[in-house]
């Protein structure tokens, strides 16, 4: 069994605070690390590193500071195979999902190297009598950020690349049950150039968010996870003064028109509910087929496709999904498959009997699909985060919409449909963050911004795309006149132009 360390100012440091937190292979279900968990002291030493080595690095020109993440994705890339194997291994996603999860990543990183264009600023020549006016952002100088379980390699990036392509520094925290692979990363950064210090990891649970929430060391903070620790880390983060973005739970629909493709609609379908075991907060968790007809087309070709589903051990290529991170949480998602029935669901695929020979105390289950599911389920109204769909179904297209707009999520939608006037009505009304038409996980590209709406995001900037560089720096405003000769009495009014 492996012991896993914190990585602060440039070196691997072993944890203090004797505490730690057991890692598991899910595929096996072996104990195969401990992770320390950081206390405050710990929390406290990585803060005062990066703020050490915050004004050097914000020294550098922003194409010095775009060399280096250029210098990190090369190294990320020539090691891609072995962090894949790791992340898979702690994770329990496939091998060809984790190399997914790299490569999302790296993309955010490519969009970053672009800081320069970004951080140039505005100018006005001649504002009046001779002032000109420009503007230029700056640091912040440390943030701070808590990624979750399901993306160890995409989510560190998605928040440390912009933040450092600004000239801040960072203090990332993890999700303490896949460790290895944001560790790893930081290793690499420092391999490509990044000096000691700018950025630095420390595991840890609650105390450790804490630590970082309350620090006055920490001038912005990034969160994924959970919609109620969400709004609980926003609401700690604001009063102690923080730019905060905290990015929440989801419901995410999938609206299947009478007039859709529907073999395509149920590979979208299969593909968005059940990759990666449901553990991410753009799946489809929810199918909303309009009208009794277009229903009961979409079951019948359903309920095969879910059924003829692959689990497998990570390792196997040939798997749609592997298994579940942890015993606890396959323990919570199965109670949510038995709640759905006592609470009325047909459960028309019940994935909770599957089993692998030769792994057998793997936390795998099967994929789930429950029909006739209705608002005031749970299994309709929670994130399940699991391989579970649930059908509700929606007798026209005003029902299906409201069912979107009325949910406290608003994280991700799709409509799957041949009529351009439904979908474009569809993109203007949802009240959603993010919309798919004909695509099942409308996640945006490097150069767009990511953020859903309600109760999915709090905060005002979304990650990756040009809200990241506005989140990760301040703009200052300078207002300028050079004296040419003669002196002017003061003036006791506001300034204006004439």
């Amino acid at each position: 069994m492996q012991d896993l360390f914190h990585f602060i100012g440039g070196q691997r440091v072993a944890g203090t605070s004797e505490r730690f937190c057991d890692g598991y292979e899910p595929m096996s279900g072996a104990t195969i690390s401990r992770t320390p968990l950081a206390s405050r002291a710990e929390v406290a030493a990585a803060i005062a590193s990066a703020e050490a080595a915050q004004p050097a690095w914000a020294a550098f020109s922003p194409q010095r500071r775009a060399r280096v993440l250029t210098k990190f994705v090369e190294r990320v890339t020539q090691e891609a195979d072995s962090l894949a194997s790791l992340l898979s291994r702690e994770h329990g996603k496939t091998i060809g999902d984790a190399r997914g999860d790299i490569q999302r990543g790296l993309e955010v990183v490519e969009f970053a190297i672009g800081v320069p264009h970004f951080l140039k600023g505005e100018y006005s020549d001649g504002g009046d009598r001779g002032i000109d006016l420009y503007s230029m952002r700056q640091p912040l100088g440390v943030a701070a950020g808590a990624t979750p379980f399901n993306f160890p390699a995409m989510l560190p990036m998605w928040m440390f690349a912009p933040a450092i392509a600004c000239g801040n520094a960072f203090v990332l925290k993890p999700s303490e049950r896949d460790a290895s692979v944001p560790l790893r990363l930081a290793e690499l950064m420092m391999e490509a150039g990044l000096p000691a210090g700018v950025l630095n990891v420390v595991n840890g649970d609650k105390e450790a968010v804490d630590a970082l929430l309350d620090h006055a060391g920490v001038r912005a903070f990034s969160f994924v996870g959970s919609t109620a620790v969400a709004q609980y880390v926003y609401a700690r983060g604001a009063a102690s003064g923080k730019r905060m973005q905290c990015f929440g739970g989801a419901k995410n629909h999938m609206i299947v028109m009478p007039d859709a493709d529907l073999d395509q609609a149920v590979e979208a379908l299969v593909g968005s509910a059940y990759g990666a075991a449901g553990e991410r907060c753009m799946a489809i968790s929810v199918a909303v087929p309009v009208g009794n007809a277009a229903a009961e087309a979409l079951i019948e070709r359903l309920v095969p496709r879910v059924k003829t589903l692959k689990i497998g051990p990570s390792t196997d290529a040939e798997a749609d999904f592997g298994p579940l991170v942890t015993q606890a949480h396959l323990e919570r998602v199965c109670s949510y498959i038995g709640l759905g029935e006592r609470e009325g669901a047909s459960l028309l695929v019940d994935g909770r009997n599957f089993g692998l020979q030769g792994y057998e105390q793997g936390f795998y289950l099967g994929g789930c699909l429950l029909d006739r599911v209705t608002r005031g389920m749970r299994v309709y109204q929670e994130e399940i985060f699991g391989p579970v769909l649930v059908v509700l179904r929606a007798a026209d297209y005003a029902e299906a919409l409201a069912l979107v707009n009325d949910h406290e999520y608003g994280n991700g939608v799709a409509i799957f449909t041949r009529d351009g006037g439904v979908a474009r009505d569809f993109v203007s009304r949802a009240r959603v963050g993010m919309v798919g038409v004909n695509v099942p996980i409308p996640v945006p590209l490097a150069h767009y911004s990511f953020g859903g709406w309600k109760r999915s995001f709090f905060g005002d900037l979304g990650q990756h795309g040009p809200d990241s560089m506005r989140f990760y720096t301040k703009t200052k405003t300078v207002t300028s006149r050079w004296p040419t000769g003669g002196t002017e009495g003061a003036s006791f009014v506001i300034p204006t132009t004439h």
